[in-house]
């Protein structure tokens, strides 16, 4: 069983837990005065276990399932046995960092609350998309599939757009810094443990290859 379907059982078994269970949902969920008030920081990690209904959860795990595998297997290219360790630790520290700029708006504010793995699954997404840079996905608004690095900037701008403009109950202002979050973890960490693998070439190169095709 792959770390992928371990991290998806585990979160659907405390995402149908919490629907029925609002004290659990409650001490769960992504709560910045309580961090910033009672120094709950487990909350950065724990509201990736819990989501809003189950759509919200099927998305993010149907995402995390599509592109988990492949993020893993090209860790464990990159990086040998610490792979698939390497590819966990970015999923867990991703939950974390992608809301460190709502934290910081919203420490004061009692009224906001966030919870999901959008933040997370979307750091796989764009590590998956830098790997894979002429693998093909889709838009909601555009089902035909395109290239990953065309859907990547497309991606960042329509959620900087949203995240800019406001309103709306998804935070995607997490959804922008965990994508920059998986790109940056995969360059840095290629380059600080000597791998011999340079991920913006390999990215520039498989953008070249596949126009050329």
């Amino acid at each position: 069983m792959s770390i992928t379907i371990i991290i998806i059982i585990i979160t659907g078994i405390i995402s149908f837990m919490a629907f029925n269970n609002q004290d659990l949902m409650d001490k769960l969920i992504f709560y910045p005065p309580d961090i910033a008030k009672r120094n709950q920081w487990y909350r950065f990690f724990s509201n990736g276990l819990i989501h809003a209904d189950i759509g919200h959860l099927l998305f993010n795990m149907l995402s995390l399932y599509f592109f988990g595998d492949y993020v893993n297997d090209g860790f464990s290219q990159i990086f040998g046995s610490a792979g698939t360790l390497l590819y966990l630790v970015m999923y867990v520290s991703a939950l974390a960092i992608c809301l460190i700029p709502t934290y910081m708006k919203n420490k004061d504010n009692y009224y906001y609350r966030s919870l999901g793995a959008s933040g997370a699954v979307s750091a796989v997404v764009f590590a998956g998309i830098l790997l894979y840079p002429d693998a093909r996905l889709s838009l909601l608004f555009l089902p035909i599939p395109i290239p990953g690095f065309i859907f990547g900037p497309l991606y960042l701008i329509i959620t900087a757009y949203l995240n800019k403009r406001g309103g709306g109950n998804i935070n995607h202002s997490a959804h922008l810094w965990g994508s920059l979050y998986g790109v940056a973890f995969v360059i840095a960490l290629s380059f600080a443990l000597n791998t011999g693998f340079n991920p913006i070439s390999h990215f520039v190169d498989a953008i070249r290859s596949s126009l050329m095709r």
